[in-house]
């Protein structure tokens, strides 16, 4: 038995031919013919290393910490299978992979190809170089400005299709299977970082999809608001769109080896992603600063298995990232670790039997989303302080550098959670580290009916369907071993009644009022504002002098252009890049 996934980053659902959508794909299309096609298949910890985590271990891990490394006691399916005689092999272009926040997952496989030069992967070096802006924004903060001028560096040596980061982690893969195509007992997981901002790609792809926007190019969309001209939100779909099309051209290459090699009767083949993200729906770009929308969450997911040879059907069934781990280790006959949450997907795949009534998702101190396929519901954190927050580690790192060292001088241990396999771990306290970014307070509580409101466009009122959906979420939590200050984070009280509930919202509802200047008619998103640029400033006298400022200029009613006009008054211009930009994050409310 043999198995190959081909993992994507950011691959949208809906815009996938097997799904309905419009991109020029005729392979995608091909793989929606060749294989199961799930419609209800969702993430679970986000966003990309998180994702990653869970496919090495088949639980949840966002109540417990953010983007880490994987653990020492984590289970690792490329590890067990390893360890079972089964060959193991990463090709990969995701740079997260080796730099800090995800360092050690590639050691989990046998044997392993790193292909560089993605986003900003610090890999050609060209001291002093400038580069070509492709952000929407024409004033990037300087913070980022290295992460753009590294990649504008990258793309130097990716001037010809062949030599992009894509086509030669599909060249590798491919170069695996035809060593090994007559080998049994092997494992292939081929990730390409596309579709994933920078929607980097050729002049071949991009003819595809026309339009009238005559600007400069523009191909990295930053998290936050939408709001620039239709011609340039064309524009910048339609790079992603471009880019898509050259991932089904690889895809292509993929289903013709299998072909070829007669592939198809022993080889089990997964094409998943981690999450989707947004293109301009509910006027936001990318992910992170927003609810998690189901054009984030609801993901593609293409399954054959040879031992049912379904193909060409569709799957209503509620699956998720984590159930790929216990699928792998079913399909090779391998026993489940105690741990994992995850469930088999081979009868699901068969007969559609459903495998679970509900699942979670979010981000790591975020809000704790629940689906049981009708409804989402979105728990979002009990106070505008999001705490208590706690992260749960033995080897504490960010994304892409080492933890904060201010973080590691106030920490603890704490006992074992029931998966720690009796490890003890370092508690670190993590309150007063929200931004606008993270921060999804304002957002509140919600809940959507899917089948009545597919868009999500408007949340609904129904405490008894909410009270239903909330003690799902705490079973869940209770599953997981989630720590206890996360129930208290989220305002869950085990046991609590739908009366209770109720009363809770109310006083929610309450909570949202303004500390400074209260006898003004505050707007929510200047509010928020407000909030933010005294989070960022930490000025003792910001209340004082937007005071001053209120009162000089006459001010009745305090919107956003208020907040936006006394910030530029008193940011310090080093400080004003980023400033704005989280000014423009939290005046958003939706």
């Amino acid at each position: 038995m043999r198995a190959i996934m081909l993992m994507f980053d950011s691959l949208k659902k809906n815009w996938l031919p097997p799904y309905g959508g419009d991109i020029i794909a005729p392979n995608f299309r091909r793989l929606g013919e060749r294989t199961a096609v799930f419609d209800n298949f969702y993430v679970g910890s986000l966003p990309c290393m998180p994702a990653r985590r869970e496919l090495h271990t088949g639980r949840y891990s966002f109540f417990h910490e953010g983007w880490s490394p994987l653990e020492p006691y984590d289970d690792s399916v490329p590890q067990i299978l390893k360890e079972n005689g089964i060959h193991t092999h990463l090709v990969s272009d995701h740079h997260h992979y080796w730099r800090e926040g995800g360092g050690n997952y590639h050691g989990r496989y046998t044997t392993y190809e790193h292909v560089r030069g993605q986003e900003g992967d610090a890999w050609k070096a060209v001291v002093g170089a400038g580069f070509e802006n492709t952000t929407m924004s024409d004033q990037i903060p300087p913070m980022f400005s290295h992460l753009f001028a590294q990649d504008s560096i990258n793309r130097r040596y990716m001037e010809k299709e062949e030599d992009h980061c894509q086509t030669v982690t599909f060249d590798l893969g491919l170069d695996f299977i035809e060593t090994n195509k007559d080998a049994d007992k092997w494992f292939l997981q081929m990730e390409c970082f596309d579709p994933h901002e920078p929607f980097f790609t050729y002049d071949e792809y991009r003819k595809l999809y026309p339009g009238a926007y005559q600007g400069r190019h523009i191909d990295w969309p930053q998290p936050g608001s939408t709001g620039q001209p239709a011609e340039t939100m064309e524009y910048v779909k339609n790079q992603y769109k471009a880019l898509v099309s050259m991932i089904d051209r690889n895809l292509g290459r993929l289903l013709d080896t299998m072909d070829q090699n007669d592939m198809w009767e022993d080889t089990m083949l997964i094409v998943n992603t981690d999450h989707g993200l947004l293109l301009g729906e509910h006027d936001w770009w990318s992910k992170g600063c927003m609810p998690v929308y189901n054009e984030i969450a609801n993901i593609p997911f293409f399954i054959w298995d040879p031992r049912s040879k379904v193909k060409g059907e569709r799957r209503k069934s509620l699956a998720q990232n984590i159930d790929v781990a216990a699928t792998l280790l079913a399909f090779f006959g391998l026993e489940l670790p105690q741990d994992m949450e995850g469930k088999p997907l081979m009868e699901t795949v068969r007969n559609d039997t459903p495998v679970h009534d509900c699942i979670l998702f979010g981000y790591y101190g975020g809000t704790a989303s629940i689906t049981d396929g009708r409804y989402v519901y979105m728990r979002g954190p009990a106070s505008e302080a999001n705490e208590p927050l706690y992260e749960y580690t033995l080897i504490p790192a960010k994304m892409s550098t080492r933890a904060d060292i201010r973080e590691l001088q106030n920490l603890d241990l704490a006992e074992p959670f029931a998966f720690t396999k009796g490890c003890k771990t370092l508690k670190i306290d993590m309150s007063g580290h929200n931004s606008p970014f993270s921060n999804v307070y304002r957002y509140g509580s919600r809940l959507y009916d899917l089948q009545m409101d597919p868009g999500q466009k408007q949340s609904i009122n129904a405490s008894d369907i909410e009270f239903r959906l909330v003690t799902k979420l705490i079973e869940k939590m209770e599953i997981n071993d989630a720590p206890a200050e996360q129930y208290a984070r989220l305002g869950l009280i085990k046991g609590m009644t739908e009366s209770a509930l109720i009363k809770q919202k109310e006083e929610f509802a309450q909570a949202w009022k303004a500390d400074v200047l209260p006898e003004l008619d505050w707007t929510p998103s200047a509010l928020s504002q407000y909030k933010t640029l005294a989070a960022m400033l930490h000025d003792p006298t910001l209340p004082s002098r937007f005071g001053e400022y209120v009162k000089d200029e006459g001010v009745i009613k305090l919107e956003p252009s208020v907040i936006y006009g006394f910030a530029g008054k008193i940011v310090p211009k080093d400080k004003e890049g980023m400033i704005i930009m989280m000014l423009t994050l939290s005046e958003r409310m939706d």
